[in-house]
């Protein structure tokens, strides 16, 4: 059984899929096959981690054809990394979605809901897990296409205009990644990565391949909403479900990052991306906008959830800064961001939902008194808060000190004074919830508002506490970066 994981990886929740649809109004039900679905694609996940730990890598043949010639799933510690993110996010926003679901999606269409749930989980899974060129650009369009039916089904309007923004940008997105992959075969024959990386070479200098890189770093950009292809993020983030919103705020864009990463150093290769190419110049400056400028936009929000979207956007603006520095520390402060911002955003989110669950909205003026209404939920949004800005002793922190660090390794301490200013920026827009929640009295003084419910509250504890004890213990997932980095670099200095 345990050579046949790589496969049950993405069976389990595809599979999953299709039943839990035909179970028309039985929500209940849909949800506990939804809910133990997750859960053992998380172990599955752990089990292909544990194995992957040392630096080993897993390669399993789809239907015993060898690579190149067949479909090959390969997990090293890079993309086992993202597994666990994946895996860790979808059991634990389970729990979350039950009662926030059942209020925010008709009976009817809770258990079409809980099923492009699995389909968006299994492509996101699909393209971790894939050797294969072509199947990360289908697995794409499967995660996609669910995660649009997912965002249209919020209780707003404007929901299903967000998820035509949404459809408009990652076609674009996938398209451009598809002509950058044909572009490859053309000049190669194989779609096969690690095929991919080991013909390149000797094509390497022509403009088809420089075409191919170009299109590739454009599509996956457009789907990590790298600044300023980000334009979908924030109406997606501010009128999805609040499920939803959690569980794409923490995955979605870290498996895109991921795939970038897969193609620029695994693909390409070091050489090729940042030495002919000089990728970090191009880079680094979208990444410091990317921070800069929709930190400033955050700050004047009055909608907590697009204020966190755009706290997202600035948030991709990190990892891709830590890309671009070139060098093992700053890929290694990369990678750790991928989980630390994926736990931190997340419980940030599920706050939220709490929020929305009890008050029906959270512009500032529906938080006000919130912290002494719901004290529990303003408490775990103030301690995820402080992990997003990146105080000590939270997983936020970690992951700047690591940046820092690779900022001042390359000499680049402008960069450096940078990230502790828009650790300001953050400041700003976490205090203007906290000052409403806490300094501000509600409207209706004598509205009595109770404390989210357990299942709400529970999942959000937990993520919030995650913050503080991989802010404190940090050394199991700065080591699991590094080596990580080491993975995807392959002995890169």
């Amino acid at each position: 059984m345990l050579e046949q994981l790589p496969a049950l990886q993405v069976a389990i929740t595809l599979t999953a899929a299709p039943v839990v649809m035909m179970l028309g109004r039985a929500s209940r039900l849909a949800w506990v096959l939804t809910t133990l679905s997750c859960w053992a694609s998380f172990a599955v996940a752990l089990l292909l981690f544990n194995q992957v730990a040392d630096g080993s890598v897993i390669s399993y043949e789809m239907g015993g054809w060898a690579p190149p010639w067949g479909i090959e799933y390969s997990i090293d510690a890079a993309n086992a990394w993202v597994l666990v993110i994946i895996g860790l996010i979808s059991a634990l926003v389970m729990p979350f979605a039950r009662r926030s679901v059942e209020q925010e999606i008709s009976e009817s269409r809770i258990a079409l809901f809980y099923s492009a749930f699995l389909l968006a989980n299994a492509g996101l899974i699909g393209i971790t897990l894939t050797a294969d060129a072509f199947n990360i650009f289908v697995f794409f369009e499967i995660s996609a296409l669910a995660s649009y039916a997912l965002i249209a089904m919020g209780q707003d309007r404007r929901a299903v205009l967000s998820a035509y923004q949404y459809l408009i940008m990652g076609t674009v997105g996938t398209t451009f990644l598809l002509i950058g992959i044909g572009f490859l075969y053309i000049m190669t024959g194989t779609l096969n990565l690690g095929d991919l990386a080991a013909r390149l070479p000797e094509v390497s200098d022509t403009r088809t391949i420089r075409a191919a890189f170009g299109f590739i770093a454009v599509g996956i950009s457009l789907k990590l909403a790298l600044f300023p292809l980000h334009l979908w993020l924030p109406n997606a983030y501010t009128y999805a479900p609040s499920m939803v919103t959690v569980f794409l705020s923490a995955t979605a864009t870290k498996v895109a990052i991921y795939v970038l990463l897969r193609f620029v150093y695994g693909v390409f290769g070091f050489e090729f991306s940042f030495v002919e190419l000089s990728m970090a110049w191009l880079l680094m400056p979208l990444a410091l906008l990317g921070i800069v400028v929709p930190s400033l936009v955050a700050v004047f929000q009055t909608n907590v959830k697009r204020l966190l979207a755009y706290s997202s956007v600035a948030q991709v603006g990190y990892m891709i800064l830590g890309i671009s520095f070139a060098s093992v520390l700053g890929l290694t402060a990369s990678i750790l961001h991928l989980f630390n911002h994926a736990i931190t955003k997340a419980a940030l989110f599920m706050a939220v939902g709490c929020l929305v669950y009890r008050l029906g909205g959270v512009s500032l003026t529906q938080l006000a008194g919130a912290g002494q209404r719901m004290p529990w939920t303003m408490g775990a949004f103030v301690v995820a808060g402080l992990s997003l800005i990146g105080i000590p002793l939270t997983a936020g922190f970690v992951t700047k000190w690591h940046l820092l660090q690779a900022a001042l390794e390359g000499g680049l301490w402008p960069i450096a004074v940078l990230l502790l200013g828009t650790s300001l920026l953050a400041a700003l827009y976490i205090w203007k919830v906290v000052e409403a929640a806490y300094f501000q009295e509600p409207e209706d003084s004598t509205e009595v508002v109770h404390e989210a419910p357990l299942g709400l509250l529970l999942p959000t504890l937990l993520l919030t506490a995650s913050t503080v004890v991989f802010g404190v213990f940090g050394s199991f997932t700065v080591q699991s970066a590094r080596t990580a980095a080491a993975a995807l670099m392959g002995g890169v200095p």
